[in-house]
């Protein structure tokens, strides 16, 4: 009888914990039907007080009309989005990954120092750091340009510091065994460590790219004309418009995640995995 019971808790403790993903999925996706439903529909079914589940008629000129509005670039937004989060995203995995197995394998006097500066700026506040990066950046003349968008983001201390923990984590003897290959830190860092990190890097990376690709402040203040704006800056424009196209607007909030949702759909293992090891910790 006790197995039982045991065996009719275990299947109420399984229906019990099911119920609650399946009501916190159900609670999260409420946002996306919204956004989906609200971008194929007409400015009057949106404004009318009946509440529809469907578009009464799945409207797509709201997408047509997104990318051939003359007064705001969404193609080119996109664009420039894409090459700003592309090459951020390169650059920190590549410069933050490197100085992160630095700090972790390669002896060297000044390495805690080293480790201690670069974790004590995630302490500044970034708005500390604004103005002087503005100022350096309106000095090399890099206003409106791709450069000022990309090359202040391509190193970030988070990333440093989370690699360095991971690589603290990563086996030395499959290290060693390079080693003993004849294979120095730069060839068993690119040829041993690299292909067995594929998880941690996918999600340092992932993490990475969403943030490039939401970010506002910056793209605002250094994207002057069209030619430089990100989608972030394309989707502001409809709100400071003197007439709001909302169909419009939420259409054009679909186009702007879908290269997220995409992403995060092909890497979701790796993800998973990766962030399941960031918190491994070393001496």
């Amino acid at each position: 009888m006790a197995i039982v019971r045991g065996r009719r808790a275990s299947r109420v403790a399984g229906w019990a914990r099911y119920s609650a993903l399946g009501l916190g999925a159900l609670l999260f996706l409420i946002p996306f039907y919204l956004l989906v439903r609200s971008a194929f529909m007409n400015e009057s079914d949106l404004g009318s007080p009946t509440f529809h589940w469907l578009p009464p008629e799945w409207n797509t000129e709201n997408l047509t009309g997104l990318f051939s509005n003359p007064a705001i670039p969404m193609a080119r937004s996109m664009v420039n989005s894409a090459l700003i989060a592309v090459s951020q995203t390169s650059g920190v995995l590549l410069i933050s990954g490197l100085a992160g197995y630095g700090l972790a394998r390669i002896p060297y006097r000044w390495s805690n120092a080293v480790f201690y500066t670069i974790t004590a700026t995630l302490l500044i506040p970034a708005a500390v750091t604004f103005v002087p990066s503005f100022v350096l950046v309106s000095t090399l003349g890099w206003i409106s340009t791709l450069q000022g968008l990309i090359v202040p983001g391509l190193f970030q201390a988070l990333a440093t510091f989370l690699f360095r923990q991971f690589f603290l984590g990563f086996p030395k003897e499959i290290e060693e065994a390079a080693f003993m290959d004849g294979l120095g830190y730069w060839g068993t860092f690119w040829r041993v460590v690299v292909p067995n990190s594929y998880g941690f890097v996918a999600a340092i990376g992932t993490i990475t790219f969403i943030g490039t690709w939401n970010a506002f402040l910056w793209p605002l203040v250094i994207g002057r004309d069209q030619d430089s704006w990100t989608v972030q800056i394309a989707l502001s424009t409809f709100l400071t418009a003197q007439s709001v196209e909302v169909s419009q607007l939420f259409m054009a909030a679909l186009v702007a995640i879908a290269p997220l949702l995409l992403m995060f759909l092909f890497l979701q293992r790796w993800i998973v995995e990766g962030v399941e090891r960031t918190g491994i910790g070393g001496d």
